[in-house]
């Protein structure tokens, strides 16, 4: 198990039962919310953060009206968009990896509690500001997976562009054979996006996400299951948006 980031989360959750797709729905329209409101347009073409949270509702398959009503709220049509506000919290996991949550909520306090107690009721607990954000880097992340992938040569040639376009690294670690993970640095992620996408590449995830500069292996049957659950019941929780963790594969 590695999970850790909102890749694996939508990858998680599309399938589930209703509960769980409810919740990302929810945090999914929370993003698009904030995405219209801080870039000041509802228009993707002109306002690529929210551009981004329309693609990855896209992958969800969050109906299309709910993304436009997640829009006009972000550009306040409503109260409710314009009380979501970003919040990041640090941590620790049972076994001591540590673990970054980004959070969308109304209610800082709130989300702040809930956050310490789930770390609690499993072994681990809640940290200052920065006190593991130095264990990670921004990198621009994409994602593409299809079936194309197996194809002779076609991993090569996606590649080739990719590096083209802006790319750093290509597929460092776990990719299956119709899966590719292409990396950049932020501030490129939207030129390799585009150079992409212009040569009709279907991309299923592109976001800047926190990635471990090491990783570490937490050994016992216990601690894995006690972070498999907190795992899960983050995966769960409507208002967190993402989280990171430096854990090695279980």
């Amino acid at each position: 198990m590695s999970r850790h980031s909102k890749w694996s989360k939508i990858k998680h959750q599309k399938g589930a039962e209703d509960a769980k797709r409810g919740a990302l729905f929810t945090r999914l329209a929370k993003a698009i919310m904030l995405a219209a409101r801080e870039g000041g347009s509802g228009d993707p073409k002109m306002n690529f953060k929210l551009r981004l949270a329309i693609d990855q509702a896209r992958v969800a398959n969050l109906p299309k009206e709910n993304v436009e009503r997640a829009i006009q709220k972000g550009l306040g049509s409503s109260a409710e968009g314009a009380t979501i506000e970003r919040a990041q919290y640090e941590g620790f996991l049972p076994g001591g990896a540590a673990i970054i949550i980004d959070s969308l909520t109304d209610n800082k306090n709130r989300t702040s509690g809930v956050i310490k107690h789930l770390l609690g009721k499993y072994g681990g607990n809640l940290g200052g500001p920065n006190s593991v954000l130095r264990m990670f880097e921004k990198r621009g992340v994409i994602k593409i997976k299809n079936e194309k992938l197996k194809m002779k040569n076609e991993k090569e040639r996606i590649t080739l562009l990719a590096i083209e376009s802006g790319a750093e690294d290509i597929g460092e670690e776990g990719e299956e054979d119709d899966e590719l993970t292409i990396y950049t640095k932020p501030e490129n992620l939207q030129t390799l996006k585009d150079g992409l996408e212009k040569e009709n590449i279907n991309l299923d995830y592109t976001e800047i996400e926190l990635l471990p500069k090491e990783k570490l292996d937490v050994q016992g049957l216990s601690l894995k299951k006690d972070i498999e659950n907190l795992l899960n019941e983050l995966d769960d929780n409507e208002e967190i948006n993402n989280y990171y963790t430096n854990l090695g594969e279980f």
